[in-house]
């Protein structure tokens, strides 16, 4: 039966095919019942998704039922184990739709793991690395690996309000790779902090330029597919737990094996290598995928992630993101008519206020009745005390946050330079040096199960901050 709240019926008449996505709330009765029944408002999916019951028992069943061995042997247990891994490899090439002969599907505990292969092993030398300013950190640490060999590193500027990049400027840095090395560029597919989604047309036009391009599709593949034989993008950091909650401690780099053939790994491990010898000083890597899963790979969890997989595929990415659509819009929309009675508004939005290129998240932060911000971390507190689990600060996105906030580079240089500050700043230091400005914002992250309730708990929540 639907919601006879008018508030409900009002939504329903702007966005009429939400309706379409029941598929999604008989879902969370079933198999997401601990939302509810613990009465949590989970509004943090950029940050983990959630885990259905129906993949715990799965994959528990798997291990009670059978007895897996290290892979890295030929007995009867390890070969158990080695079918499983290779399996679940073959299962994320296909359901990214990644050609096997091109691409390979490498496990890391995190798409930050990943992220750090390709720092510490690209060919950096007398080459360039270009970023946009939004980035993860994860993203931007690759910069000092860049630094050390000697590479130009360079960022192109998101310009407020949408926070979307100059697309003449990205064409100027494109056009001038390195004649002299190899060049890699690096944009996420999602802002994990403005929403933005990025033109994956970027990709090839990248390529024709002589890029390498890494795309960052964590924030983006938990409610957009991602089509590798539509795009090619060379590197592609990945975390499973962003996308279905279970396992936890399992991402992958998928990567093109003409790209993958250009690193060089600055050590080798247990695991990597075919044969290594210590009265010798020599050692061979191993060919493929196995050269950089260092040591022994979670061949216990790794099953997880099939199973995870085949979750979203029963669930359908168009009735995920049409659900994304349908809620963020709302979200959007009823933020931004807030107003306390002088006037002032509630919220200011950072990133794009409208659905068009964006996903669903919805940065902002909030101001009192004199236009005064309103500290992130007591919103955060207050939003606890309710049970609604949001998330603030900058999110490990720090070009977006100095953008949103409007830090300035000479802001930054006087923390950076501070006297005490030359091995160590903490947040409070930075808090102090760029007093009177907020430090941090306010994320609320649509998802896979949220449904219209949620939303409204939210809403009900920011009208009690009105003055």
């Amino acid at each position: 039966m639907l919601n006879p709240d008018p508030d409900f019926v009002a939504f329903l008449r702007e966005y009429p095919t939400y309706p379409t996505t029941h598929l999604i709330d008989d879902l969370r009765a079933v198999e997401y019942a601990r939302l509810d029944l613990g009465g949590h408002i989970y509004l943090d999916y950029t940050g983990g998704g959630l885990y259905a019951d129906s993949q715990l028992r799965r994959h528990h069943r798997l291990l009670a039922e059978h007895v897996f061995g290290n892979p890295h042997s030929g007995n009867p247990t390890s070969q158990a184990a080695t079918q499983l891994v290779e399996h679940a490899r073959e299962y994320v090439l296909k359901f990214f739709n990644a050609d096997p002969d091109e691409y390979v599907a490498i496990f890391t505990p995190n798409a930050s793991g990943a992220l750090k292969l390709v720092g510490e092993s690209y060919p950096f030398a007398n080459g360039r690395y270009l970023l946009t300013f939004d980035n993860h950190n994860s993203v931007n640490g690759i910069r000092e690996f860049a630094h050390a060999r000697g590479a130009e590193v360079s960022y192109i500027p998101i310009a407020l309000p949408d926070m979307r990049v100059d697309a003449s400027q990205l064409d100027r840095e494109l056009a001038q790779p390195s004649r002299n090395g190899h060049n890699l560029f690096a944009y996420p597919a999602q802002s994990n902090f403005s929403s933005v989604k990025h033109p994956l047309e970027w990709i090839e036009k990248a390529h024709a330029h002589g890029w390498d391009v890494l795309l960052d599709a964590a924030a983006f593949v938990p409610t957009n597919p991602l089509d590798l034989n539509d795009v090619k993008p060379d590197f592609v950091p990945i975390s499973f737990y962003k996308m279905f909650g279970y396992p936890t401690g399992i991402g992958a780099l998928i990567a093109r094996k003409k790209a993958l053939e250009k690193l060089h790994r600055p050590w080798f491990a247990g695991g990597t290598i075919t044969v290594a010898s210590v009265q010798g000083g020599k050692y061979y890597l191993a060919d493929g995928a196995t050269a950089f899963e260092d040591g022994t790979i979670d061949y216990l969890d790794i099953p997880a992630v099939e199973i995870g997989l085949k979750h979203i595929e029963s669930i359908g990415y168009d009735v995920i993101r049409e659900r994304v659509h349908c809620l963020t819009g709302w979200l959007l929309k009823n933020l931004a008519e807030m107003k306390h009675s002088t006037g002032v508004p509630l919220v200011r939005v950072y990133g794009p206020t409208r659905m068009e290129g964006r996903g669903g998240a919805v940065t902002v932060n909030f101001y009192d009745s004199k236009d005064n911000a309103i500290d992130h971390r007591y919103i955060e507190e207050e939003a606890n005390k309710v049970n609604i689990s949001l998330r603030t600060g900058c999110f490990c996105n720090p070009g977006a946050g100095e953008v949103a906030l409007q830090i300035s580079r000479v802001e930054l240089d006087v923390c950076f330079t501070s006297p005490g500050h030359e091995e160590r700043l903490s947040i409070d230091d930075f808090r102090l040096c760029i007093d009177g400005k907020s430090s941090g914002a306010v994320r609320i992250s649509v998802g896979l199960v949220t449904n219209f309730n949620d939303v409204q708990a939210f809403l009900s929540f920011a009208r009690g901050l009105l003055g």
